[in-house]
């Protein structure tokens, strides 16, 4: 027994050695942590999911909102013509009457109207492509004296006014998402105070799914399918359309009420119930250091050595979490991750979009590919960022770190003269550029970057 009683104790110390060695790789493996949350059942088709769009600086008209009358009332003004453009990218319909939505039949009939009038209720009106996927609206008129149309009986009346949106086009790409829907959206119906009835055609149900908390901060009613419904919809006033400003921006002057884009973040903040208002040089409570998330990519442009970059950035005192969002993602888990950040990095691409839920102060390193795309990345991503509040750093790709050098030689024609390419148009930069190129980062340049990115971060 006594013998017995030596094996075991000489036994102990191994067993904590080896207890420590697995709590030890645990903690490793945690560092490379792939967090993927499935959330929707129905996929958005491949395609469409990659599809990335120049977007264009875009400069307004000198018509600002009607700012006198009861709430609701301010962007109607019946000295316009009722559909009329409010930028570049989109146009904005609005009617005061007897009028009755027939969705069903694409058709709006209002009483008084002028003449037939023709929208499409999405903002991105310079883009033949996109709108040829958003669905048309006939206003008609009817009541008058020259006007024969006869509107079909009401079979359900509303007290707010109606404001009808598509989720056509380019939605379902989160970039598109919020730069052509969320962003307009809000600035066009946030003073209405949940008083308004939403109406959206080209509803996908996942879409709307992911996107419901959204809307019902911004309307106390439930979303109206208007293209499938067979309903009449009665209402006393109807908007259609939103107001586009700029690429995830909002023009405080030309939104009614002042909003802006920080008054977006607080919805969003309200909605997914985000805790984290300031980024911190040491991380969230309870933490030492910072939360670095790098948002990883599985077709084109993908970190060729992302498990590396997370070892490097680990040596370098970042908390390290890597995450791959699609229209899959679970929206408020997702969103309360990056929340949880003080510094994001990605490849350029739609993943970035996510920076709408980062922190104020936090950090978004964009990885530019190489290509001269920097003017593409300042207005998707540098632009916007300073409205956000969020410290914007670029990462710029040599052909060295890029895949492209296993496919041209260095003294290649797309190597040399990359802005010659892009005279060739979007498509030529897009296969040229983006689908055909991933990269892998030069550790000891990214460590560098990431020390200058923990220098904007706040002091606790």
């Amino acid at each position: 027994m006594k013998h017995h009683h030596v094996a075991r104790g000489r036994a102990e110390p191994r067993r904590m050695g080896n207890a420590a060695m697995v709590i030890t790789m645990l903690l490793s493996l945690c560092v490379l942590t792939y967090i993927k949350a499935r959330y929707c059942s129905t996929p958005f088709p491949k395609a469409a999911e990659e599809m990335e769009v120049v977007e264009i600086d875009e400069d307004y008209d000198s018509t600002r909102y009607k700012m006198t009358g009861p709430i609701g009332e301010e962007d109607y003004d019946p000295s316009r013509p009722t559909c009329y453009v409010t930028s570049k990218r989109s146009e904005r319909c609005a009617a005061v009457g007897d009028i009755r939505v027939d969705g069903n039949h694409s058709k709006i009939y209002i009483n008084p109207l002028d003449k037939e009038w023709k929208t499409k209720p999405y903002a991105r009106l310079h883009d033949a492509v996109a709108m040829d996927d958003v669905r048309e609206f006939t206003l008609v008129p009817f009541g008058g004296a020259n006007h024969t149309a006869v509107p079909p009986l009401c079979t359900r009346n509303h007290s707010v006014p109606a404001f009808l949106f598509s989720s056509g086009g380019f939605a379902g790409n989160l970039y598109h998402d919020y730069t052509d829907v969320l962003v307009p959206l809000f600035t066009s119906t946030n003073h209405f105070g949940g008083e308004v009835q939403f109406l959206l055609s080209g509803i996908k149900d996942w879409w709307l799914d992911k996107f419901t908390p959204l809307f019902r901060q911004l309307s106390r009613y439930d979303v109206i399918d208007v293209d499938n419904d067979q309903e009449v919809h009665c209402f006393p006033r109807i908007f259609i359309g939103a107001t586009f400003h700029r690429a995830m921006g909002i023009d405080p002057a030309r939104s009614p009420g002042g909003v802006t884009v920080a008054d977006f973040k607080r919805l969003l903040r309200r909605t997914f119930r985000l805790e984290r208002a300031v980024a911190s040089r040491t991380g969230a409570p309870r933490r030492d250091k910072p939360r670095l998330l790098i948002i990883s990519r599985k077709s084109s442009r993908r970190f060729l050595n992302e498990r590396a970059m997370a070892h490097a950035a680990a040596l370098a005192k970042f908390d390290v979490r890597i995450a791959e969002p699609d229209n899959h993602t679970d929206m408020p888990n997702f969103a309360r991750l990056v929340n949880s950040a003080d510094v994001m990095m990605g490849v350029h691409g739609a993943g970035l979009t996510n920076m709408v839920f980062l922190p104020s102060r936090a950090v978004l390193i964009q990885v530019v590919p190489f290509g001269g795309l920097e003017w593409l990345t300042r207005v998707t991503f540098k632009d916007p960022a300073k409205d956000m509040d969020v410290n914007y750093m670029e990462y710029n790709v040599s052909f060295d770190e890029s895949s492209l050098r296993e496919l041209y030689p260095r003294d290649h024609f797309y190597i040399q003269h990359p802005y010659d390419v892009h005279k060739k148009g979007w498509d030529a930069i897009k296969t040229v550029y983006l689908d055909k190129q991933n990269v892998e980062l030069n550790l000891t340049k990214l460590t560098n970057t990431l020390e200058q990115a923990r220098d904007f971060l706040p002091e606790p």
